[in-house]
């Protein structure tokens, strides 16, 4: 059965047009587009005009990419911008008349759970608590299991790559002061949302989404190196160091970075910082990066459950 997922994130607008059986995901497309939907969501509470449009041009290619691979299911996914604007009945509306498709806004409990599943389905390795870190434009999910089972704890945060620049970082680049506040910050979210039996008993860390493959993408270009994104492991001294690297730059420096897509490079002193707070709060002196994430178990989901 070929499934089509959409999924409208705070920072960027993604597609996944796959192939699903037997509890396996082929992939026949995969597309991410830097939108920036939650602009000015976390002071607004609202959708911006621009950044709607931003979107709806991103969907005009993904909705032909649909039709061409014959897609007979489009489940499309709506997460933190949507859920936090004031405006996003109005906008699901507006993609329904103008693309036909019904967009789901999903709780931050059922974002956990859907990329929890993409991110360790197909592992082998099953016996080992598992933290699964989605760092997202508007939120963080942090969810404990074992691979193959449904999570033991999850939680959905209010720590993400867009609302945490946009709080913080006003200088360019940002100050010692700005990342400092944005750190003390991201740190009290996460120790209060993550009890510490919780955070002691992890044993081994994936992160998915696009803080943690932009990050792998320049340790490897730092490394001179071509090993797959997919699998690849960031050292947290690594990821510390391409933090103060990247928050030393100004902006037009930071977009040139090797390994990094410029348009992420707004958002991506807030995301390592995210993604190094949250690996120091679990004790993880490293993690496993990862491609298959919530577009993959919305694609297995939609098999067995109403998410289409």
């Amino acid at each position: 059965m070929v499934i089509a997922v959409i999924d409208l994130g705070t920072n960027s607008t993604r597609l996944l047009v796959a192939r699903v059986e037997d509890g396996r995901v082929e992939q026949l497309e995969r597309r991410s587009t830097v939108t920036r939907l939650g602009q000015g969501v976390d002071a607004t509470g609202r959708l911006a005009d621009e950044a709607v449009e931003r979107v709806l041009d991103v969907l005009e290619g993904y909705r032909r990419l649909i039709d061409e691979r014959d897609a007979k299911t489009v489940v499309a996914l709506a997460t933190s911008a949507v859920r936090d604007s004031d405006n996003g009945h109005e906008f699901r509306e507006t993609l329904h008349e103008r693309f036909g498709i019904d967009v789901r806004i999903i709780s931050g409990d059922e974002e956990a759970r859907l990329t929890f599943l993409g991110a360790t389905s197909a592992r082998a390795d099953r016996d080992d608590p598992t933290l699964v870190i989605d760092i997202g434009g508007g939120s963080t999910e942090l969810v404990v299991g074992r691979p193959g089972a449904d999570p033991d704890f999850h939680v959905s945060t209010q720590a993400g790559s867009v609302r945490q620049t946009e709080r913080h970082l006003d200088g360019d680049p940002p100050s010692a002061d700005e990342l400092g506040e944005l750190r003390t910050e991201v740190r009290g979210i996460v120790e209060e949302a993550v009890p510490a039996p919780e955070r002691e008993a992890v044993t081994r860390g994936i992160a998915v989404a696009g803080t943690a493959t932009q990050l792998a993408g320049i340790a490897r270009a730092l490394e001179s190196s071509d090993a797959p994104l997919h699998g690849y492991t960031l050292e947290l001294s690594d990821v510390r160091s391409m933090l103060e690297r990247l928050a030393g730059v100004p902006l037009e420096e930071r977009r040139q970075t090797p390994g990094l897509d410029p348009d992420r490079a707004p958002t991506i002193v807030a995301g390592a910082a995210i993604l190094v707070e949250s690996m120091e709060a679990f004790g993880l002196v490293e993690v496993e990066t990862s491609e298959t994430d919530i577009l993959h178990g919305a694609a297995l989901s939609a098999l067995t459950t109403d998410i289409g």
